[in-house]
């Protein structure tokens, strides 16, 4: 496939001033995408951003990876109904620093270049900065902005200078990066357009030159209609301190059926060979989640790497019954021990109790002689001493680690 045709396969063309993406097939150029410190993670919406850009690198084209130091520290107001907090700068350069890890992790293997906008921003002189910049720009077009509008009708939160000028400070990124580092093209996500176009009208107002975006749609779970990637506990984040790996591979592992085939396309390299073989699997049986099975490790393994995908996947197996516990290693049990509640070594009667899963010996007992517990998988009837790690189920969803 040429790059256009893998774009449109992938799911990710939405809006561009391209006039044509064939263009892109046959004349690398240098384009930049970014990403502001406004956390120190970033969520899997970010990474189906990532995975657009590194569709653009496998094809030929120069990334600069921009990790957004100064626009961090005004943030985004774009679909905001009040204003930010401000972050403090040790905050930011934390977040930097914690952002421009997660790119190594996600391009590793890829040739790129990072930069911090804060580099060029730090030495501005204001007065410079309304000469060159804010002079070429109208009010009208800032004025017409939809966040704008939004923030300024009657009844609303109204919105400081310092947001208000997010989309210049963006815009003047592309600027400089167009005259520093030859960028021609800025990539994004649907949400940033309006703040993208702002580049490309400065490049051609105070430079003279052409410039474009090209922007990923923002993926939609089409079963609840939502933004996709927010769970029940909130955003779902590449950091495995926000979110851990086992939780991580559990929401993979659970997306909606009439979505899969498409996030498979955004958050894998699968090919479309494969993708065919794999869903003719998923639909003769569906109960088997073959193909969100592949989703969960295959993203997995891309954020956490392969070992701490090989050991989710394997604690998976041995919760829902696949595998058996004996066959988890001691970083596995380590893992789980993270995920599930853990006791010392007891019996299983002791163990029910003091995990909660029973609220007294009595009832432990009843739950024992219901044949409602089992251990490493075989079920129990009678209380019995444990004396090296194990695993208690209790119903069909409730487990205890006993080691």
């Amino acid at each position: 496939m040429t790059l256009s045709e893998e774009l449109t396969w992938r799911g990710f063309v939405n809006q561009t001033t391209l006039t044509d993406l064939e263009t892109l097939n046959d004349n690398p150029v240098t384009f930049y995408w970014g990403v502001d410190p406004s956390s120190d993670s970033m969520t899997i919406g970010n990474l189906a951003a990532a995975m657009m850009v590194r569709t653009f690198i496998e094809y030929g084209h120069k990334p600069i990876l921009l990790v957004g130091g100064a626009t961090g520290l005004i943030g985004d107001p774009d679909g905001k109904k009040q204003e930010r907090e401000l972050k403090e700068l040790d905050v930011v350069e934390h977040n930097v620093a914690s952002l421009q890890s997660q790119y190594k992790t996600i391009f590793a293997g890829l040739q790129f270049e990072t930069v911090n906008n804060h580099d060029w921003f730090k030495n501005i002189n204001y007065v410079d900065f309304l000469r060159t910049v804010g002079k070429h720009l109208s009010m009208t077009q800032l004025l017409d902005r939809e966040f704008v509008q939004s923030r300024i009708g009657e009844g609303s939160s109204g919105i400081s200078y310092a947001e208000f000028s997010y989309s210049l400070i963006q815009g003047y990124d592309f600027l400089h990066l167009y005259k520093d580092k030859g960028v021609t093209l800025q990539v994004c996500g649907a949400d940033q357009w309006g703040n993208s176009l702002a580049g490309v009208e400065m490049i051609r107002k105070i430079e003279g030159g052409t410039a474009h975006v090209y922007s990923t749609p923002l993926i939609i779970n089409k079963t609840t209609g939502l933004k996709f990637g927010k769970s029940e506990e909130g955003a779902v984040w590449l950091d495995a301190k926000k979110t851990s790996p086992y939780a991580f591979y559990q929401f993979w592992l659970n997306v909606d059926d009439p979505g899969v085939e498409d996030y498979l396309k955004v958050y894998t390299a699968i090919n479309p060979e494969q993708l065919d073989t794999l869903m003719s699997e998923f639909t003769a049986n569906p109960s088997q989640r073959a193909a969100q099975k592949h989703l969960a490790y295959e993203v997995t393994k891309l954020v956490h790497g392969k070992d701490r995908a090989d050991s989710v996947a394997a604690i998976t197996d041995v919760l829902f019954g696949t595998k058996q516990f004996s066959e988890l290693s001691k970083t596995d049990v380590d893992e789980l021990a993270v995920e599930i509640t853990a006791v010392k070594l007891q019996s299983v009667m002791s163990a029910l109790v003091e995990s909660g899963a029973a609220t007294s010996n009595g009832e432990a007992r009843r739950l024992l002689e219901g044949s409602a517990v089992s251990v490493n998988g075989a079920k129990v009837t009678d209380d019995i001493e444990l004396t090296e790690p194990s695993l208690i189920k209790k119903g069909k969803n409730t487990f205890i680690l006993v080691r």
